[in-house]
């Protein structure tokens, strides 16, 4: 039995968490810790986990927030899990951390990262960084199962990446031609309040943002460029729609040789062979953001549009899912020595 505890835990991240661990048959929460609505119970500000999951939620000096754990969470904004992963470690048990933390492996890759997210460039534990593990387990696993400390990726990051990775993987497409339009849901704004995120000006409404830079960018160009083995640059476009969950990317690369689409399927699917929540279809597949809605799939709509020698690929998955809460738990098992798919194959729900 793993035991968990959650950090931030009443964010969308920490209550997506709650929500997979509660059904999880080989893990136990031991500890939910907050900064807000400290002794209440997490099914007081959640009603749906009423008789599932009824923890307190507890200040982080609280003596039961001290309770062993073999991996502790943090659901929680940047420069937090820096400052307290030393501490974690020093009590033996692992760091899974949900923000940019831990996503980059050198002092220089993660100072670009804030830079680019308006943030203090300098890490806080750089010692910690080179023993950490990108947590894209379709990419990582062999990493997350051996590390200490892992960074959950970022939501965007996830769709483009694995949108993008048998292409860039078999050298396709020209590492200067990449294009990634994204759409998500409000939910990934997180659960702060902002005026802009008012049901009057979020209803019928979609615009672009931070086109100046998106911090996403950097995991994305990171891991794409190690799989082709240069540098890979990419436009990146993210949008926000009226809709409450959910990432639609689809993703453009100029080819360097002509492909058919039937072979560009056959080489994602021989990619993914062994990954058990990527599901890869040809052009005419009816996929839409609703078949991963709430599941920690990524499905991926392949196609060559030969008229202009130009792969294009639409990713799906539900972002506090695959996004964020799925892999996070997909990570647990990993680093657990689990099944990776315990707690998590299970199919979306019609219509």
């Amino acid at each position: 039995m793993v035991k968990v505890k959650i950090i931030g835990a009443t964010g969308y991240g920490g209550i997506g968490l709650i929500e997979l661990l509660q059904q999880h048959p080989e893990a136990e929460i031991t500890a939910l810790v907050a900064r807000e609505d400290v002794g209440k119970r997490i099914s007081e500000l959640f009603p749906h986990l009423e008789g599932f999951c009824d923890l307190p939620i507890l200040d982080a000096a609280d003596e039961r927030a001290q309770a062993p754990a073999d991996i502790v969470v943090f659901s929680t904004p940047d420069r937090v899990g820096m400052y307290e992963a030393g501490k974690v470690l020093a009590a033996g048990a692992k760091v899974l951390d949900f923000s940019g933390d831990f996503r980059f492996t050198t002092a220089e890759a993660y100072a670009d990262y804030a830079t680019r997210h308006g943030k203090d460039p300098v890490h806080a534990a750089p010692e910690l960084l080179g023993k950490n593990a990108y947590g894209l387990a379709e990419l990582h696993r062999e990493e997350i199962k051996a590390a200490s400390v892992v960074g959950n990726p970022g939501c965007f990051a996830c769709s483009c990446i694995l949108g993008l990775s048998p292409a860039a993987k078999a050298q396709l497409f020209d590492p200067m031609s990449v294009i990634c339009d994204c759409k998500t849901g409000v939910s990934g704004a997180g659960k702060k309040l902002a005026a802009t995120f008012h049901y009057p000006a979020r209803y019928e409404n979609m615009n672009a943002y931070k086109l100046a830079g998106h911090q996403h960018v950097c995991e994305v160009e990171r891991e794409l460029s190690l799989l082709y083995g240069q540098a890979v640059r990419l436009t990146f476009t993210a949008h926000v729609l009226p809709i409450c969950r959910g990432i639609m990317s689809t993703l453009y690369a100029q080819l360097k040789a002509p492909l058919t689409e039937a072979e560009a399927v056959a080489l994602y699917r021989e990619f993914y062979k062994d990954a058990p929540f990527v599901r890869v279809y040809g052009s005419k597949a009816p996929i839409g953001t609703n078949c991963v809605q709430r599941t920690n799939f990524c499905d991926l709509v392949v196609s060559v549009d030969e008229r202009v020698n130009r792969l294009r690929v639409v990713s799906y998955i539900d972002n506090l899912m695959k996004g964020q809460a799925g892999s996070a738990l997909q990570n647990i098992n990993l680093m657990a020595g689990l099944p990776e798919t315990l707690g998590l194959m299970r199919s979306g729900m019609y219509p």
